[in-house]
């Protein structure tokens, strides 16, 4: 792992530092590498919220006190990806890919260790209706993983916020199981990662939950709506890229697809927030400009009321696929996948905390500023106030 010192910044002062965390499968252990790497620079979220994989990150997260948390992200990761008797014997993307799709294949064969194993007998062999006919694995290994990794206790404390994606199934709303409105157990963050049709639906209260991801995979907007008063640093951990090169092959068309499928057009929401906050700045501008007499009319009090706002900071963080990689890299759970994705999490904060700019304030009265490292990389001179 990725183990550069440097001293970390100075956060935002009275700014509630947030998580947010995409879901992804496999991908996820660049979330536990980036998230290994902002506790080394100090910062520690206070609210954590993730989708599908995102959400078994952030319950390991919000569910262990500080000096655990990258430790049993560790455990939880080496218990899931599964070390191959073999590796390629030559370099080359080729030799990468087919070892890639050797290992994915075996984990659809044979699941993943305390995450999830074939079902057995087969989904069509049980009772239609039963959630057994609805899924190609049990994912009871993930309930114990849980129950043994995560300390519900201190979850359901408050100590840290906690909020997960999930999709009824009956209704098709999208919902949020939140430690700040409810208690969270075991089954909200497997409802979150119920991802159909390998997945069963999670039965909570009498209602059945898919993945999240379904609907939306990435809670940005989610943070934004819930919280307009205390000013935000947000790092948003995504693991799917919505650009991407045209695609030369089936296998690469394929991922492509997952990608852009996926990625939930993450940029395209952080640009419709940004200019919702742009447009309650302009009317708060407004009614300064009205004579007194007309801001005690209701409707310019409910406005004003309404235009209130917070500073938002987003840095944006996004796997970038290697060239070897195809649509079955979030299901490839090898140990050699899962260190390279940790790694490139590690080092895309320790980049991000190189510029500890992007961890200020907006400047110059705007309420909200994205960071994105990937536009920084591709542009560089657009550093200032790059946004999607």
């Amino acid at each position: 792992m990725n183990s550069t010192a440097t001293s970390p910044p100075a956060l935002p002062l009275k700014s509630q530092p947030v998580l947010v965390l995409q879901g992804g499968g496999a991908l996820g252990s660049y979330q536990a590498g980036a998230y290994a790497a902002l506790s080394r620079h100090d910062f520690e979220p206070e609210w954590v919220a993730g989708i599908s994989i995102g959400a078994i990150n952030a319950a390991i997260i919000a569910g262990n006190p500080r000096e655990a948390r990258a430790s049993r992200l560790r455990e939880f990761w080496d218990q899931v990806s599964s070390p191959l008797l073999w590796r390629p014997l030559v370099d080359g993307d080729h030799a990468r890919t087919a070892f890639n799709e050797t290992s994915a294949a075996l984990i659809a064969a044979f699941g993943v260790p305390g995450f999830f194993t074939p079902r057995f007998p087969p989904a069509a062999l049980w009772p239609p209706g039963s959630t057994q006919s609805l899924s190609y694995y049990d994912t009871a290994p993930l309930r114990q993983t849980l129950r043994r990794l995560v300390d519900f206790d201190l979850i359901n404390s408050g100590a840290t916020r906690l909020s997960v994606g999930a999709v009824n199934v009956r209704t098709g709303n999208f919902v949020y199981f939140d430690n700040a409105k409810q208690r969270i157990e075991p089954e909200h963050i497997m409802a979150s990662g119920a991802l159909p049709p390998g997945f069963p639906p999670i039965e909570i209260d009498g209602e059945f939950y898919w993945d999240g991801g379904i609907a939306s995979n990435t809670p940005l907007d989610y943070v934004l709506t819930e919280e307009t008063l205390r000013d935000l640093l947000v790092f948003q951990v995504d693991l799917f890229s919505a650009r991407g090169r045209l695609p030369t092959t089936l296998l690469e068309a394929s991922e492509r697809e997952k990608d852009i499928r996926y990625s939930s057009r993450t940029r395209l929401n952080t640009d419709m927030n940004r200019k919702v906050h742009n447009a309650r700045k302009a009317l708060r501008s407004l009614i300064a400009k009205l004579p007194d007499h007309m801001k005690s009319d209701p409707d310019v009090v409910y406005l004003n009321e309404a235009a209130q706002e917070n500073a938002v900071t987003v840095v944006h963080l996004i796997y970038k696929s290697k060239n070897f990689e195809t649509s079955s890299k979030d299901y490839d759970f090898s140990q050699v996948a899962m260190q390279e994705h940790w790694d490139a999490g590690e080092a895309d904060v320790d980049l991000s905390m190189s510029h500890p700019e992007w961890l200020q304030k907006p400047l110059n009265g705007e309420t909200m500023v994205t960071y994105d490292l990937t536009h920084y990389e591709a542009t560089p001179g657009d550093l200032d106030r790059p946004g999607s």
